[in-house]
């Protein structure tokens, strides 16, 4: 099953007891929060979780899937993650 914001909206509201609104209010609030930071090219580091970081990827030679044709893929930025040892941990020894 796919965690979708929706699911994290409901499970605050049911868990905490905070209302559909304040929910999503605060979910939305958090993921602004998020956007921001790494659009401000600043790292998100959530301990016990783990941390969101800019990369940037030099231009390099690729091809069209499609054609074959070779073709140069542009330098540009990606978000990269890297889970913390308690998050990993809990994935790879349950």
């Amino acid at each position: 099953m796919t965690l979708t914001k929706n699911n994290i909206v409901t499970t605050i509201s049911k868990d905490v007891g905070f209302t559909k609104k304040d929910s999503v209010t605060l979910v939305e609030s958090l993921l602004e929060i998020v956007k921001k930071t790494l659009e401000a090219g600043e790292d998100v580091l959530i301990s016990g979780f783990g941390k969101f970081c800019i990369k940037t990827k030099n231009s390099r030679k690729g091809r069209n899937p499609a054609t074959g044709e070779p073709m140069t893929l542009k330098a540009r930025k990606v978000v990269t993650f890297k889970c913390s040892g308690k998050l990993r941990e809990k994935i790879c020894c349950a």
